[in-house]
């Protein structure tokens, strides 16, 4: 299993990320949120991510940075729960929203459970189509 975060599932495209706001689905487990949306882009990866910390919640660039990293250390060890589940190409913004500290093993926990309530919708979003 590759456990690596490279440049090319890194989420940097303008515009994919106003579509994202615009038309993106959302799913949440509290303090995360994933806003998703279905999107073929060229390269052969299935998952484009991107990690989001709000400085309304954390006016320090140091913490609101510390995040940052533990949201895409999270999503880094936790991805094959997604590539495993999903056949189409998808682009999700990860979000931490609350103003309390969680300890990482809280965060890592609290992104799994996100990632199943995510393939959970997903599935059955494609038994109803």
């Amino acid at each position: 299993m590759d456990f690596s975060y490279p440049k090319t599932e890194k989420l940097k495209s303008k515009k994919i990320i106003d579509l994202l706001f615009s038309k993106g689905k959302s799913v949440s487990k509290y303090p995360l949120r994933l806003v998703y949306v279905k999107h073929d882009f060229e390269e052969d990866i299935p998952i484009k991510m991107g990690v989001s910390v709000s400085k309304k919640y954390f006016k320090n660039a140091v913490d609101r940075n510390y995040f940052k990293r533990v949201l895409r250390e999270s999503y880094r060890l936790n991805k094959q729960i997604l590539a495993e589940n999903v056949e189409a190409k998808y682009c999700f913004m990860f979000f931490y929203q609350t103003k309390e500290k969680l300890s990482y093993q809280e965060i890592n926990q609290k992104t799994i459970q996100l990632f199943e309530k995510f393939i959970k919708i997903n599935q059955e979003e494609k038994k109803e189509n």
